[in-house]
């Protein structure tokens, strides 16, 4: 029941990932918070279907952060991972190739280290280019400075005996001397002219591996991005949460004081003062966090950015559980990624989280991303199918579809050059929080609603999160 009688301190809207995460840290902090989705349920784009006894993710991204680290957000203490296999899967169309986990893993950093390397020469080649210092450049200035005043400390007595000679003037680096943040090209600009990776390897290791890190099969996106997602890889490997990825939104809803989360509430306008519903009328507060999609925000705030978006199709099916090796495919808990065709990813979701399964049924979730997650189900499923057979053995008639989600805005883009914490302060008392203001990722969410969280605080005048203020003074 939605209470309209007396402001509440702050009124987030959206009760996705970010919008619970920043109720949770705003509530810690002593705040009063009310949360309204204007869906049946919680979750948004982390939401679990459940059906005949499955448990059905719309989303289907593994996640490739590490779970001690999700854990550190309050609310989340009880987050149980499911781990993939370690290593890696390649299906080339007729076998399967097994990635080591050490080999998997060091391709991942080395790849991000390239990434990383390849924006600081395009940054230093850029300020060349442009007649600004470079780096290095920079660190000859400081250092020919730090000698000259060395050398003015040690003729300071005959500086002393010289009354009329002026005073020396310390000199400082220009403005322009501070070295600016690295580079962020194109994922495959950046690989093409690295010789340690050549074609062969984007496309057999990194290109499927990152098109299941942030669904950008082209890999058109953020070096840096890219760099990023890999690391978490290597530090954290892939894993799902046990009952679904809803588990996450469920989990932060119940840290909840009752009463804050109400669904079906459909706000049609906003102001540092309250919010307009259509059932319920005016909402006064003192502050309001948006913290919906890309797209819904821009409606709510007129002039906010919005990002291109990754199509993604998921589907699951499920069969039988075999015996004996014709079943051993179907209990293999390593992603799978496919060197070609139209499925990006395929995993055993139920050999990996046997809750999201009932008893005597395999559980496959696969992933179409591009142009081709938008061809028409009866097609894709026959396409799908055809290649789960391959992968996972058995005949497609024993395979049953229960269920395709196709989402047409399913992952924000992240084009070079992307800036990964875009502010969340539109102005003072309005905010703007979600996976479209920091990385593509439940991680990205869950920090972009932490720095709105600590954006409130600091415009409240109480004590923040953590002393880095949010600096950046406007949202677009």
């Amino acid at each position: 029941m939605l209470r309209t009688a007396s402001a509440v301190d702050v009124v987030i809207v959206g009760a996705g990932p970010a919008g619970l995460a920043a109720a949770r840290h705003l509530t810690g902090a002593g705040l009063s918070v009310t949360v309204l989705e204007a869906a049946p349920r919680i979750g948004g784009r982390s939401a679990t279907d459940d059906l005949d006894g499955f448990r059905l993710d719309r989303c289907g991204r593994p996640l490739a952060v590490s779970a001690a680290e999700l854990r550190r957000t309050p609310g989340l203490g009880e987050l149980t991972p499911r781990p993939f296999a370690p290593g890696l899967s390649l299906h080339n169309g007729q076998r399967t190739q097994r990635i080591s986990a050490a080999r998997s893993t060091r391709g991942a950093l080395s790849a991000a280290r390239a990434l990383s390397r390849a924006d600081r020469r395009t940054e230093r080649r850029t300020d060349r280019q442009a007649g600004r210092p470079t780096g290095r450049q920079v660190a000859r200035q400081v250092g020919r400075l730090t000698d000259r005043r060395a050398e003015q400390g040690t003729d300071s007595r005959r500086t002393d005996r010289r009354p009329d000679r002026p005073a020396v003037t310390p000199v400082t680096p220009p403005a322009s001397a501070t070295p600016a943040r690295p580079a962020d090209r194109p994922v495959r600009d950046v690989l093409a002219g690295r010789p340690a990776f050549p074609p062969r390897t984007h496309d057999a290791l990194l290109r499927p591996l990152l098109g299941a890190l942030l669904c950008d099969p082209q890999l058109d996106g953020s070096s840096r991005g890219a760099a990023a997602a890999l690391r978490g890889y290597a530090e954290g490997g892939l894993w799902l949460p046990a009952g679904g990825a809803a588990a996450v939104p469920e989990l932060l809803a119940a840290a909840l004081p009752p009463g804050t989360v109400c669904t079906s509430v459909q706000v049609t306008a906003v102001s540092t003062t309250g919010v307009s519903t259509a059932e319920h009328g005016h909402v006064p507060c003192r502050a309001v966090l948006v913290a919906t999609g890309a797209r819904e925000a821009a409606e709510l705030l007129p002039g906010l950015r919005v990002p291109a978006f990754h199509p993604v199709t998921v589907l699951h099916h499920t069969a039988a559980v075999a015996s004996g090796s014709r079943g051993t495919q179907a209990r293999d808990t390593a992603l799978i990624l496919p060197t070609d065709g139209p499925v990006a990813y395929t995993y055993a979701a139920g050999a990996i989280d046997p809750s999201r399964t009932p008893p005597g049924r395999t559980l496959i979730t696969t992933a179409v991303l591009g142009a081709a997650a938008a061809l028409p189900l009866s097609v894709l499923d026959r396409t799908v199918r055809h290649r789960l057979d391959r992968i996972y053995g058995g005949h497609t008639g024993d395979r049953q579809l229960l269920t395709a989600h196709h989402h047409p805005y399913a992952v924000p883009a992240m084009p070079a050059p992307y800036d990964p914490e875009r502010t969340v302060r539109v102005l003072a008392g309005l905010y703007v929080c979600g996976d479209h203001r920091d990385t593509s990722t439940l991680q990205g969410a869950l920090n972009s609603g932490r720095r709105a969280a600590r954006a409130v605080l600091q415009d409240f005048g109480l004590p923040g999160l953590t002393t880095e203020p949010d600096t950046l003074p406007t949202a677009a």
